[in-house]
């Protein structure tokens, strides 16, 4: 970006913030903006790529806290009063050529006006040169000067993924400024779960070392399966019968596969149950399967099925479930 591009384009207006707005503002405005006009959402649009293009310009000055100042610097020097009309304007104010004429010995009443532009190779140094040296991308030492080249900056980005493709690992690709970046997603990353790729930001001055790219992944919730950690979390129905006399049951498995589930007599609604090694796998090894059992009571019952309903309960009439809760309520 050339320093013309500062005296000429509003970042502020491009990002739609005020001037004093402080560094969240600017980044929540860049985000939006940059998702709402970036290439994969508006293919074939050549005014959103533009105005991409410009979003990220903007955001990439206003980001950084010195070329921020540089950038609020310059500007009130070329539209403060002082320098405000143009030469011969109105009031006598003096030009943009004025101000530099100033600042080198070449202002009104010192001699001839000088004007500063871009040349060719072999000629005196162009518009972007003169701003460099003030503001710190010229070679000559002058106010502001950066010391050595500058580092890209860090980029962010969203992605989503399936709830398979976020257990089992996977590998994405995304649009990022006009380049594709692939992504290594590991197995088990969570929802929200952020993923720093160092080197893929926006690239540096040359000798400079690129930012980073920080990806956020979004999981897609599954029906059936939950995650926690590397273990898998499921829950399964049971038949009071088979809870109450034990059974085995099949029970499914992340990969559309079932694993035989052996349910002890006696199970209670909510209990857990663990299959080893049927979670996620990472290079770290395998999670488990967690399985928690919820006992069914039907709706609806049969002349037969409440007969044998009724007699089991005048069998364990004896018996008070809820002696213990009464208990331990009166502690």
């Amino acid at each position: 970006m050339s320093g013309q591009d500062w005296l000429e384009k509003d970042f502020y207006a491009v990002l739609g913030v005020p001037k004093d707005a402080d560094a969240p503002t600017i980044k929540k405005a860049y985000r939006k903006l940059a998702r709402n006009m970036h290439p994969d959402h508006n293919p074939g649009d050549a005014k959103a790529e533009a105005k991409f293009k410009e979003v990220g310009e903007a955001y990439a000055v206003l980001s950084d806290p010195e070329q921020r100042q540089q950038y609020d610097q310059l500007r009130a020097m070329a539209g403060g009063p002082r320098f405000a009309a143009g030469p011969g304007g109105a009031g006598g104010g003096a030009g943009f050529e004025d101000l530099f004429g100033g600042l080198f010995g070449g202002g009104q009443g010192q001699g001839p006006r000088v004007r500063y532009q871009q040349t060719g190779g072999g000629q005196a140094g162009g518009f972007d040169d003169i701003l460099g040296g003030l503001f710190g991308g010229g070679g000559g030492g002058g106010f502001g000067q950066q010391r050595g080249p500058r580092p890209g900056a860090d980029l962010s980005a969203v992605t989503t993924l399936p709830f398979r493709q976020a257990a089992e690992g996977s590998t994405i690709t995304l649009g990022v400024e006009g380049r594709s970046v692939t992504a290594r997603i590991p197995a088990g990353v969570r929802d929200g779960q952020k993923i720093r790729l160092r080197g893929k930001g926006r690239p540096g001055d040359p000798g400079a070392p690129a930012g980073d790219l920080e990806i956020t992944v979004r999981v897609t919730p599954h029906p059936v399966f939950t995650l926690e950690g590397t273990n898998l979390r499921v829950t399964v129905p049971v038949a009071f019968d088979e809870a109450a006399l034990g059974a085995q049951i099949d029970v499914p498995t992340l990969d559309g596969g079932t694993v035989r589930v052996k349910v002890p007599e006696g199970t209670p609604s909510g209990r857990t149950l663990r299959v080893k090694g049927k979670g996620v796998t990472t290079p770290k090894g395998a999670g488990d399967l967690l399985v928690t059992v919820q006992v069914v009571v039907p709706q609806r019952l049969t002349p037969a099925a409440r007969e044998a309903v009724q007699a089991f309960g005048i069998a364990t009439s004896g018996e008070d479930v809820r002696a213990d809760l009464l208990a331990r309520a009166k502690v």
